[in-house]
């Protein structure tokens, strides 16, 4: 189904007008191709001038199977409603954090920030189904996300973590290049900061270390380790792996644009 007519009850509102000026169709440059013509997806990296995998391109968070919603791109992943989905034993939740994750399920995650229209944070970019676009260039790898026309910042030019940051949606990154792999690490993110639809917290005392790592042209692998000793009793690390979306772009997606529903809504 495309993107542009999958209304998602995830997000509450469905995607509105017309797309036909945004090149959802217009062909990417570059793909290596097979003898038949179709992508060569297993394909090497391709690379920068400095000899560095080039993270640039446009990616979906890998689902195993077609889900609720057929087999179409919007496809939530088991992380966007569980982080540890795929982690022995779940995450490690402190009691405070486990009794809050119990209550917001429960309530059926009515007070998740994304579905009230606030910034998701930095942790979810990568498992929103909306796809997000990377940008590599000397100095900084930015991320696009089609999610609320929101970025990130991963900044590559040496530059060291403020020592008491403000806090932020997304926090502050900063990467180096271990061989392959892109290792960036994260602080001043802000308290009341959930990671997944479930309620997973995050607080400001939280560490993040992200190693990116572009296995070949159609996939990218990011360990994501999370140090937050006041809502896990322990450090913990989940690899999210990520496909190349081809031929498309992002849309322009609010998700309050065109919202005609909450005017008909009853109570409080």
């Amino acid at each position: 189904m495309p993107r542009h007519l999958l209304g998602v009850s995830l997000f509450l509102v469905a995607l509105t007008g017309s797309v036909s000026g945004q090149w959802l169709k217009y062909p990417t440059p570059g793909v290596p191709r097979l003898p038949d013509g179709t992508p060569n997806l297993a394909a090497p990296a391709p690379r920068t001038a400095d000899g560095k995998p080039d993270l640039s391109g446009i990616w979906y968070l890998h689902f195993d199977a077609c889900g609720p919603f057929g087999c179409a791109d919007y496809q939530p992943g088991p992380e966007f409603f569980n982080y540890g989905a795929r982690l022995a034993g779940g995450l490690p939740y402190l009691p405070w954090a486990a009794a809050a994750v119990k209550e917001r399920t429960a309530q059926f995650s009515k007070d998740d920030p994304i579905g009230l229209c606030r910034p998701g944070g930095a942790l979810r970019f990568h498992t929103f189904p909306t796809p997000r676009k990377y940008l590599q260039q000397p100095g900084l790898v930015t991320i696009l996300s089609e999610r609320d026309v929101t970025y990130r910042q991963l900044f590559t030019d040496a530059r060291a973590l403020p020592a008491d940051p403000e806090p932020t949606w997304n926090g502050y990154s900063s990467g180096r290049w271990e061989g392959d792999a892109l290792v960036v690490e994260t602080v001043g993110l802000r308290d009341g900061t959930w990671i997944d639809r479930q309620g997973s917290p995050l607080t400001a005392a939280a560490r993040i270390t992200e190693r990116f790592r572009r296995v070949s042209y159609g996939r990218l692998e990011i360990d994501v380790t999370v140090n937050d000793p006041r809502t896990y009793s322990r450090p913990w690390t989940v690899t999210l792996v990520q496909d190349i979306a081809l031929d498309t772009d992002l849309l322009d997606y609010h998700c309050t644009d065109n919202e005609k529903s909450a005017e008909r809504l009853v109570g409080k």
